[in-house]
Formats: C-alpha cells, sequence, structure tokens
C-alpha cells in the first residue's frame, strides 16, 4: 500500500511521532492506522492515541433530562456556521425533547416532530438551510437521578460535548461535577467490570510487548505487567480515575463522601469516531503537473 504524506501526517498528529519514526511505522504495517500505533508505543515512540478524540465533523450534541431518563443527541452539519444558526439549534433542541419518548436511533428518527418524523425534519432544513445534515447517534442513560452537562455550549442543552450521569443519592450538584469530570476526562467505561475484555487484553500485549523491547526476564515483565495494567484501569475507567475536582480523591471515594452512588454515564462529542479526509494537495499538484 502506497504511504501518503497525509497518512504520516495523521498518525504524527494523533501519537507525537517524528515523522521517519511515523513513515516506518506505516510501511511495516502496510498502512494500517491503528497497527502503526501500536508499533510505534511497542517501540517506545508513542503514547496511546485516543483514536476517538479527533472532532472531524461539524454540528451539536443537545441533552434533555425528564427525572430518572436522559438523553442526549448528536445531529451533524457540514460546517461551524450552521452549528451556530438559531434555527438549527431550535430543530436540535427539538430533536432532543423527542428522544425522551424513544429507546434507539432509528425510533428516535421514525418518531412525530410536530406532524412530520424527524428524519423528514432534517430532510426539510436540508433544503431551507443548504447543507447536508444527518441525526448521527442518540444515547439514552436512566437512573435514580439523571444529570446533565454541555461544555461548550452554544444554546442552552447543546454544545460542542454533552454528559449525562446517573446517580443513586440526593446530590445533584456533585453528579453535575462528576458530569464535568466525564467531559474533560473521557473515561472509557465506569469500571473495569465494564470495560471491553478485547480491549483489556489488547492494552495487556502492548504492554508485554513494550516491556519484552527492554530485554527483562518473563518473569519481572509479568510482575511489571499488573502494575501497569493498574495503572490503566486508574486512566480510563471513571471510578478509578483521580477527581479534577479534588485530584487526592479517586471519583469512587469522592462520591463515597458525597453520598452518591454513581450507577452509569454517557459522553457524546460532535464528529467523534469520523475521520476526516484532508487533501494531500502536494501528491494533487504534483498529479496535475505529471
Amino acid at each position: 500500500m502506497a504511504i501518503t504524506a497525509a497518512m504520516v501526517k495523521e498518525l504524527r498528529d494523533s501519537t507525537g511521532a517524528g515523522m521517519m519514526d511515523a513513515k516506518k511505522a506505516l510501511t511495516e504495517n502496510d498502512g494500517d492506522m491503528e497497527a502503526a500505533v501500536d508499533w510505534l508505543r511497542t517501540k517506545g515512540l508513542a503514547k496511546a492515541a485516543k483514536k476517538s478524540g479527533r472532532t472531524a465533523a461539524e454540528g451539536l450534541v443537545a441533552v434533555a433530562v425528564d427525572g430518572g431518563k436522559g438523553v442526549a443527541v448528536e445531529v451533524n452539519s457540514e460546517t461551524d456556521f450552521v452549528a451556530k444558526n438559531a434555527d438549527f439549534q431550535k430543530m436540535v433542541g427539538g430533536i432532543a425533547a423527542v428522544g425522551l419518548g424513544t429507546s434507539d436511533i432509528d425510533s428516535l428518527k421514525a418518531a412525530d416532530m410536530g406532524g412530520k418524523t424527524v428524519e423528514q425534519t432534517v430532510t426539510d432544513a436540508v433544503a431551507v438551510i443548504g447543507e447536508n445534515m444527518s441525526v448521527r447517534r442518540m444515547a439514552a442513560l436512566e437512573g435514580g437521578k439523571v444529570v446533565s452537562y454541555v461544555h461548550n455550549a452554544a444554546a442552552d442543552g447543546m454544545g460542542n460535548i454533552g454528559v449525562l450521569v446517573a446517580i443513586n443519592g440526593d446530590n445533584e450538584a456533585f453528579g453535575r461535577q462528576v458530569a464535568m469530570h466525564i467531559a474533560a476526562a473521557n473515561p472509557a467505561s465506569l469500571s473495569e467490570a465494564d470495560l471491553d475484555p478485547a480491549v483489556v487484553e489488547k492494552e495487556k500485549q502492548v504492554q508485554m510487548d513494550i516491556a519484552r523491547e527492554s530485554g527483562k526476564p518473563e518473569a519481572v515483565i509479568e510482575k511489571m505487567i499488573v502494575g501497569r495494567m493498574k495503572k490503566y484501569m486508574a486512566e480510563v475507567t471513571l471510578l478509578n480515575q483521580q477527581f479534577v475536582v479534588n485530584p487526592d480523591l479517586t471519583v469512587a471515594a469522592a462520591a463515597q463522601e458525597a453520598g452518591v452512588e454513581i450507577t452509569g454515564f454517557v459522553r457524546l462529542e460532535v464528529g467523534e469516531g469520523i475521520e476526516k479526509v484532508e487533501e494531500d494537495f502536494a501528491a494533487e499538484v504534483a498529479k496535475l503537473n505529471g
């Protein structure tokens, strides 16, 4: 597979690796971006890349809460200008409100919104505003009490990141602090038990490969891995993370002090997981002159 300058740039941006190291990683792994990231980490040339952290589409995430139920909905647009449009914002807020009565993205799109389905409402807005739009994701959360937080709010209840936290206990202020923590720290799951076993196993394998590069005996490596995986869990699971409001406590310890049990959370960020196609202008110019 041909390794383009754009691919090298993407890998460098996501890992902080040098240009030649990034190119070699891609060459060694036949252009596979994920494998190249792991290869760089094994060689000690990159930190773990947050593959889902790159915002590559515009739009808004809106949240709506009614007692023990909350929903977060992502509606994409082509440009940030549309996300700032009052009509677009009104539509997105309406979609989130409708979402409280639905269970998944398909039922949301088919739900009634002022005499039309949500999907038809968006289609009509495309014709008026002149940009492609889509209701991309919806996540629902239920619990004793659901608290919401929106980061970089563009309007009431909508912005770049939307967070819902389900809690047992009457401390909404603490729930909001946890929601703000989630927006900033982006945990992968509530606890170790909720993590995808395949993700855990892959991380363990990467850490084993990194440790073996040091040339230490297998018995020593096994002990190293226990410590490294414990550190990994403290980084990616909400309850084990250091609480941003008080870094001396884990989120679990802070919740205990607040008399609250955190039972679940949702975090949606605009454009999360969408890869933006970047033009390799140098290559395009070379083609035109070739």
